[in-house]
């Protein structure tokens, strides 16, 4: 067995329709988007009566994909939204992108807010966390050596 790719990240939110939009607002695509039930689906996930909003988004390169969910049941179970990135678990999704300025004017005007600073990793690298919708990490990453 070889893995040829990654598929995707799944991210459980209350708030699809907010998570759907900082996500486009980011630059990703809707790929995809309406209801998943059935008892396939239950015995994939192992719960019993799952009914979930499902919205597939896309990088422009076509590579990375996240899968949205909102839980309409069972009913999901709340997180630690103000988590700290030292936190075990998975803790942030990362995005490369051309001009992290930008990026971060058009994310303020949403209101996001960044965890930090803006800083420069030697010659390489312009990076920032912001925290997005449901306390979702994001790392966005300016390439410049």
């Amino acid at each position: 067995m070889t893995i040829q790719r990654m598929e995707n990240v799944g991210i459980v939110v209350e708030d699809l329709e907010a998570a759907k939009a900082f996500f486009v607002e980011l630059g990703l695509k809707v790929l995809g988007e309406g209801p998943v039930e059935g008892d396939w689906v239950d015995r994939v996930v192992g719960l019993d009566g799952v009914r979930v909003e499902v919205v597939m988004v896309g990088t422009p390169d076509g590579h990375g994909r996240l899968e949205l969910m909102k839980f309409r049941a069972p009913k999901a179970r709340v997180g630690d939204g103000h988590a700290p990135a030292n936190t075990l678990g998975i803790r942030r999704i990362a995005f490369a992108v051309d001009d992290i300025d930008a990026a971060v004017a058009g994310l303020r005007a949403r209101g996001v807010q960044l965890v930090g600073g803006v800083e420069r990793y030697e010659d390489s690298y312009r990076l920032c966390y912001v925290r997005g919708p449901e306390g979702i990490i994001i790392m966005l990453s300016e390439q410049i050596g």
